[in-house]
């Protein structure tokens, strides 16, 4: 009987944050994956391999020091007492369908997957709830990685922690994920810091499985970081009520059946981050306003997905009729548009093969 380990393919999906008022709250777990091959053999001393394919191949470092689904995985390792990457791994292939830069969740994704690939690598059997954990100590934001981890619609938060644990999990990304300088090898960086227990909670809403997600994707990228810089520091109540209103019946009206378009259209906008990333996107004003469940029947609601600069619409019909006069919109503007139809879809797999 061989001693080699089989070989493990682990699939996480894309996803799409906030969901008009949600910002930073809920996510959906969308029918793109981000894919990876690990291949084991007899232990070598010979580093393995990372190969990749599909979106952003030729933009992402191969090496296991550069690359950030392998320092991650890295990260997990030696917060788990494994100082190095295992002998007996061979070979990384990824492959990429999520656009880097779009609002797709592409880095929740990378995240997530390097968490599961050091769980995977270090035989360390993490729940998801730890898996969680690790995540948030790199993506401070719950939103993507929680639906990228557990799949569906989802809400989640970050607890309130007592000192040290709030301390620990603050710690700058700088620390937990180094920039490894170019000599750097396996006795550099072997302290990395520990996640808190439970730093994100999460609850899964119902889901309609009659709607579709039309994902408008413009040709161009829009960095999260920039997104953000976009909005102010203070709201006015009068704002933060008007969401909150528009989220308590959204994760409701969601999972109804037969989901009703006039409801789920009005509880899908948003005053908190769309308004203030307008200038960021031109279109998006005119994309959000004109394509109605009047002008467009099927459709439920539109919004930003995530930071943008993909546009989100969630549908029962007529996928084709939306897509093609967002693409006109946007065309007025001098933008290309791409667009895909997907689905909401479970969280990320692991299985040997």
């Amino acid at each position: 009987m061989s001693d080699i380990r089989s070989t493990v393919e682990i699939t996480v999906p894309a996803t799409s944050a906030n969901i008009g008022p949600g910002f930073d709250v809920v996510g959906l777990s969308l029918s793109l994956y981000l894919s990876l091959t690990v291949k084991f053999g007899s232990p070598s001393p010979h580093p393995f391999t990372i190969t990749y394919s599909g979106e952003g191949a030729g933009e992402v470092p191969l090496n296991p020091y550069k690359n950030l689904l392998t320092r991650v995985a890295l990260y997990v390792l030696r917060c788990n007492s494994q100082r190095s990457f295992p002998a007996d791994l061979i070979s990384i292939h990824v492959d990429n369908q999520i656009p880097f830069g779009r609002g797709l969740g592409s880095s929740g994704a990378a995240v997530i997957a390097g968490v599961l690939l050091g769980n995977v690598l270090g035989q360390l059997n993490l729940t998801n709830e730890r898996l969680l954990d690790y995540a948030l100590m790199i993506e401070r934001h719950p939103d993507n990685v929680t639906a990228a981890l557990v799949g569906g619609f989802v809400g989640s938060y970050l607890r309130e922690l007592d000192p040290a644990a709030t301390v620990a999990s603050q710690v700058p990304l700088s620390e937990v994920l180094p920039e490894y300088p170019p000599d750097a090898g396996e006795n550099w960086g072997l302290s990395p810091p520990l996640p808190p227990v439970g730093i994100g909670h999460y609850v899964k809403f119902n889901w309609n499985s009659s709607i579709k997600a039309v994902a408008i994707i413009p040709r161009f990228e829009l960095s999260t970081a920039k997104a953000r810089e976009a909005l102010p520091m203070q709201y006015s109540r009068k704002d933060l009520v008007f969401n909150m209103q528009r989220l308590a019946v959204l994760t409701t009206a969601l999972g109804q059946s037969p989901p009703d378009p006039e409801l789920i259209y009005e509880a899908m906008k948003d005053r908190v981050h769309q308004p203030y990333r307008k200038a960021l996107i031109p279109g998006l004003p005119a994309v959000t306003s004109l394509i109605t469940p009047d002008t467009h029947p099927g459709l439920l609601g539109i919004c930003l997905s995530g930071a943008g600069p993909t546009i989100l619409a969630l549908a029962t019909q007529n996928f084709k009729a939306i897509a093609e006069s967002a693409r006109e919109i946007f065309a007025e503007e001098s933008i290309q548009v791409d667009w895909k139809l997907l689905e909401v879809v479970g969280g990320s797999e692991v299985k040997e093969v």
